[in-house]
């Protein structure tokens, strides 16, 4: 660190010290200082520039949910704040903690009109309001010394146990290059107090409930993102184990249990299994591990649970209306689990059958042509062992929702929270970064248009990312909406032919891009792609009419006698 250090280099060696890795960002005149403080320092963090400031942030998240470590992320003030809006609200809506960097313009000329103020004076735009909004801390730094106590607080509020999320500093120009004077205090960390244990008689009334249901029609158990965070996932296969219960899984946290496992059922929701719901109308009892069961997790499920116990083991409040009984633990995920399981009284579990999932995509004949099923079977297929899924919003996110398995080390990645498309891209990026592995992005040209150019920060930084693009030239859950929901005759979401495949090969000539159209070419293109360390680029093309396993589509298809049949089995019904 520079000495007498300027606030920036102070900010930059904080985060060295506290472990951080990498800054995600773009820079810009406003916050150039600080890109200058992590080039002056050889140890790190590593400045990672984005193509564009929501990148930058879904590259935080992808880099958190694959490591559980804090990213941090840079911005310039102006536009380029009001770029990071969709990826810090993603951020907070999926309590994925990051300290966030904003510079701003001079605080000296605060209220006189400079450019891109949102100082909130003189009419201009209140970043400080409209952050605190977003995020679950904003502060703006207005005095240098000021830094020392508010770095730690910000980053004590991401990492809250009970409801981490984005943190908020703005880091106005003149303050940043401020001198801080000599003697200044080092920064004092605030390690933020984790929620307290339930009680050992809330505790006894959820085993009393849980280990009754085992007798008369089973547990079931649905586990979600909570679980990943806490890295629980060992005290939830054991607790299922006591418990002899199924496990099902919500949409964004597919890799919380062995999908290998006897007792897993699938995911839950509108994109999701429907042994789920056929095993819980007959359960006794439904254990909540880590989630809140929101809509796209939930739907179809809240109604049924109403008649059941439950057992909640979340800090957060769940997403249910009145229920028969329900029992809250609201202490550490992980704790709660296995104080839990020790609470229950001594049992062998029992067999349980396998639950009969579709067909292994070696069935295909290598001749197969490909659609988005097809597609993402052979994908899931082909995951080398630990690799990581960041799979996208629309049709594409869907059918890889359903139809992707993670290896197990792997992680899934999916934003539920706002689903913003082309989230994948950079979430793919970060999750490479954070752990070293293959990822696998799986997205629609849809989502490429908006933010596929992150391809090139993979290939700036040579990552093991192999990006699946199904091009249907088309917005295509938008189209299927067009056809189901309404009369069907037009569609603003169908689109001229692009050929992604070649124009990616043209711009970056160093990169594996190619355009695959069978089964077999696609496991040919995956295996040469996952036998290097460096980015590739596979674009198939396929049908904007297939329609996805999403219930509504489906339910509203056979109310209506509208949209393409699709194979048995392979759609939730």
């Amino acid at each position: 660190m520079r000495n007498p250090p300027r606030l920036v280099d102070f900010v930059v060696d904080f985060l060295h010290r506290r472990g951080v890795s990498h800054v995600f960002g773009v820079g810009g005149a406003n916050i150039e200082d600080l890109y200058d403080a992590l080039h002056h320092s050889p140890a790190g963090p590593l400045g990672v520039v984005a193509k564009h400031e929501y990148s930058a942030a879904t590259m935080a998240d992808g880099y958190h949910r694959a490591s559980q470590r804090v990213p941090v992320i840079a911005s310039t003030s102006g536009a380029g704040a009001m770029n990071l809006v969709p990826g810090i609200a993603e951020l907070r809506a999926s309590y994925v903690p990051a300290l966030v960097l904003i510079g701003q313009p001079p605080a000296r000329l605060d209220g006189h009109g400079s450019f891109q103020e949102t100082s909130g004076l003189a009419g201009s735009i209140d970043a400080t309001r409209m952050f605190s909004e977003l995020a679950v801390h904003c502060v703006r730094v207005q005095e240098p010394e000021a830094i020392v106590h508010e770095l730690p607080r910000a980053l004590a509020a991401a990492t809250d146990p009970a409801a981490p999320g984005p943190a908020v500093l703005l880091l106005p120009k003149d303050v940043q290059q401020a001198v801080l004077p000599s003697g200044a205090p080092s920064a004092v960390p605030h390690e933020p107090a984790g929620p307290p244990l339930s009680g050992a008689a809330d505790r006894a009334r959820a085993a009393g409930l849980l280990q009754a249901a085992r007798g008369k029609g089973g547990v079931v158990v649905i586990a979600g993102e909570a679980v990943a965070r806490a890295d629980a996932r060992p005290q939830l296969a054991r607790l299922a184990e006591a418990l002899d219960a199924w496990v099902a899984v919500v949409p964004d946290a597919k890799d919380v249990f062995d999908p290998r496992a006897t007792r897993h059922l699938g995911v839950t929701g509108v994109m999701g299994m429907d042994e789920v719901e056929e095993v819980l109308q007959r359960a006794s009892a439904v254990l909540l591990a880590g989630t809140r069961l929101p809509q796209l997790a939930g739907a179809g499920l809240h109604e049924h649970l109403k008649g059941v116990p439950v057992v909640c083991v979340d800090p957060r409040e769940p997403f249910l209306d009145t229920q028969e009984e329900l029992v809250r633990l609201t202490g550490p995920v992980a704790a709660e689990l296995d104080l839990l399981r020790g609470a229950l009284p001594g049992a062998e579990p029992g067999p349980r059958p396998g639950r009969g999932r579709a067909a292994p995509v070696e069935a295909l004949p290598p001749s197969t042509p490909l659609d988005m099923r097809a597609s993402v079977l052979t994908v899931a297929a082909a995951l080398p062992q630990g690799a990581n899924v960041a799979a996208d919003a629309g049709n594409t996110g869907a059918s890889a929702i359903h139809h992707v398995d993670v290896p197990v080390g792997g992680r899934f990645i999916a934003a539920l929270g706002m689903g913003g498309m082309g989230h994948s891209f950079g979430a793919g990026i970060g999750a490479a970064f954070a752990t070293g592995r293959r990822t696998c992005v799986i997205a629609g040209d849809g989502a490429f248009f908006m933010h596929g150019m992150e391809v090139h920060t993979a290939v700036e930084h040579e990552l093991p990312v192999t990006f699946v693009v199904l091009n249907n030239n088309a917005h295509a859950m938008c189209t299927t909406r067009e056809q189901l929901f309404f009369s069907g005759d037009y569609s603003f979401n169908v689109f001229r032919p692009a050929r992604i495949g070649d124009g990616v090969a043209a711009m970056f000539p160093g990169l594996a891009a190619t355009t695959v159209r069978t089964v077999g070419e696609l496991r040919a293109a995956l295996d040469r792609a996952h036998s290097t360390t460096s980015p590739a680029l596979i674009c198939v093309d396929v049908d904007p009419t297939e329609m996805p396993p999403f219930r509504p589509f489906h339910q509203q298809a056979l109310a209506t006698g509208r949209g393409r049949p699709v194979p048995e089995g392979a759609v939730p019904g």
